[in-house]
């Protein structure tokens, strides 16, 4: 696949479980632009396998379309979030910079520099490719009022939980338990100080009530573990998104009797608590600086080459598919 300056390829979403890439021309830069070349790009799996078989609500359709994205749910639809590339012409201070931005898959592509986000000096670009779903993270631990020592349960030990764990277990005293149905993800768990759990065995070890649990597990046998989890007036924060469809929502038990605060935490919006002095632009800064950990490598579980991605998504956006982060190379 030869690309040139005035063009590039890009994926698009064109029917239930199909993709394919097409060519991108690229429109000639305006002041205050930058032309890109890609380098690596993340698949956002949960939301990425939603918009890969159609399964974005109507009612959300506006609310779920991602920057510098082309088309429209349900197909065809170019989109994607998770972009580290570098600068090949613009701004003199912007050349030859590696940065992150929020834009499809795409070889190469122009955006407006106010879009693009510097890389540390210590964040390897193929890590970066991790950044908006640390985003996601950090607005979660904001969105659940955590603090030192708390009790903390993280149902779901998928890219998103993980991350939470990574940074709920770096604060001062918090015990962090990890629950989930893969005991291959125990050694990543541990590697982060935190434990580790699987379903069957969370209730008979008698763990202490949480003081905060995050569901990240998409089911609702998750959902159901975490409300059972909370202790006294706890707070579950719901960080899975369900697409279309009903999800059963146990709040019989003790919901009412211990006063559980269930909350929604997503990144569209930053949290209430931070709001008034933080904006996207520094909340994005602050999760490139997060990522500057080694161990954050071992959530990439594997990577595919650009043009054979179409071919590879059906298995990488299978329901229960196996590893965590795929990173896309370019």
């Amino acid at each position: 696949m030869v690309e040139t300056k005035s063009g590039a390829h890009a994926l698009w979403y064109i029917a239930p479980g199909r993709a394919e890439l097409r060519p991108a021309p690229l429109a000639s830069l305006q002041p205050g632009e930058a032309r890109l070349k890609m380098l690596w790009s993340g698949i956002s799996r949960g939301t990425e396998r939603l918009v890969f078989y159609g399964r974005v609500p109507a009612s959300e359709a506006q609310r779920m379309r991602a920057p510098m994205q082309e088309g429209d749910f349900p197909f065809p639809v170019k989109y994607g979030y998770c972009a580290v590339a570098q600068v090949e012409e613009g701004p003199t201070e912007w050349l030859g910079k590696p940065v992150f931005c929020l834009h499809p898959h795409q070889s190469g592509f122009v955006a407006p520099v106010e879009r693009l986000a510097l890389l540390p000096a210590n964040l390897p670009a193929r890590r970066a490719s991790l950044t908006a779903n640390m985003e996601t993270a950090l607005n979660a631990l904001w969105d659940s009022g955590a603090g030192p020592g708390d009790r903390i349960v993280v149902v779901g030990a998928g890219l998103v939980g993980l991350l939470v764990a990574y940074l709920a277990a770096r604060m001062p005293g918090a015990d962090v338990t990890i629950v989930d149905l893969d005991p291959a993800r125990a050694p990543v768990a541990a590697s982060f100080g935190a434990s580790f759990v699987t379903p069957d065995k969370f209730h008979d070890a008698r763990h202490p009530d949480a003081d905060i649990v995050f569901h990240a597990s998409a089911s609702p046998g998750g959902l159901a573990l975490a409300l059972s989890a909370g202790g006294m007036e706890a707070r579950i924060v719901e960080m899975s998104w369900y697409g279309e469809g009903v999800t059963a929502t146990p709040l019989g038990g003790a919901f009412h009797s211990r006063r559980l605060h269930l909350v929604s935490s997503q990144v569209g919006q930053i949290a209430p608590s931070r709001r008034p002095r933080w904006d996207y632009a520094r909340r994005l800064g602050k999760a490139l600086e997060l990522l500057a950990d080694e161990k954050l490598d071992a959530l990439i579980t594997s990577e595919v080459a650009f043009a054979d991605l179409p071919a590879a998504l059906p298995e990488l956006l299978a329901p229960g598919a196996k590893g965590l982060a795929s990173a896309v190379r370019y």
